[in-house]
């Protein structure tokens, strides 16, 4: 059967923490530390892109304002690359602007400066569970492509008219294939997919292609 929660040792919280500001770094780590995170700080924001190894569970704060990389150009690569990693934006006085169109560009929240402590704490909490939410659902879309690899391209056209609901009489008259060719396809469909029930087989189905679903 196919395995939806992660290993708890993939499952390290952390919060990222990229500023150019070497005081603001130190006290945001020392501050989320006491609340038991495993935290990571960059001054580049392009090393911090390209170490970054995710899906994992975490946080990024995200200084605005930075001489080698804005903030929204930081936020626009992760965007390119499909990582939806929950970003909070440091931002200090007059930046509301551009607060503004981070969140629309899918920010969690901005921080103004100075810091409000408790703030911070109940921001990383809060959204430390979406980021739960993301890793887990990254890693299951891993997991079912990984699956599907396997899939001959014959057993993918037998799994989309499975899904569809066709019988198997009308997917070995679609195929020109016999009805003992099919049921052999489908077993092979199971079996490489993990599942033993065709509701399971479903669920995965239309995970990994939800135009499935459409009539």
């Amino acid at each position: 059967m196919l395995h939806t929660q992660p290993r708890p040792t993939d499952m390290q919280e952390t919060v990222f923490i990229v500023d150019d500001d070497e005081a603001v770094r130190d006290s945001l780590q020392w501050l989320i530390e006491t609340e038991g995170y495993q935290v990571k700080t960059y001054e580049d924001p392009e090393l911090f892109l390209e170490q970054l190894v995710w899906p994992l569970p975490c946080v990024l704060l995200l200084d605005i304002r930075m001489p080698k990389l804005s903030g929204l150009e930081v936020q626009k690569t992760l965007n390119e690359r499909g990582i939806p990693i929950p970003i909070v934006f440091i931002t200090g006085h007059g930046d509301v602007t551009l607060a503004v169109e981070t969140m629309k560009n899918g920010a969690v929240d901005f921080l103004e400066k100075p810091f409000d402590e408790g703030k911070i704490k109940d921001l990383i909490h809060q959204h430390m569970q979406l980021a739960h939410e993301l890793a887990q659902n990254a890693k299951l879309d891993e997991q079912i492509n990984k699956l599907y690899s396997k899939l001959t391209t014959r057993e993918l056209q037998v799994l989309e008219r499975i899904v569809s609901g066709r019988l198997n009489k009308q997917i070995a008259d679609d195929l020109n294939i016999s009805i003992k060719t099919v049921e052999a396809h489908r077993a092979n469909i199971m079996d490489k997919l993990q599942v033993t029930t065709v509701a399971d087989l479903l669920k995965i189905a239309l995970r990994k292609s939800p135009e499935l679903a459409q009539p």
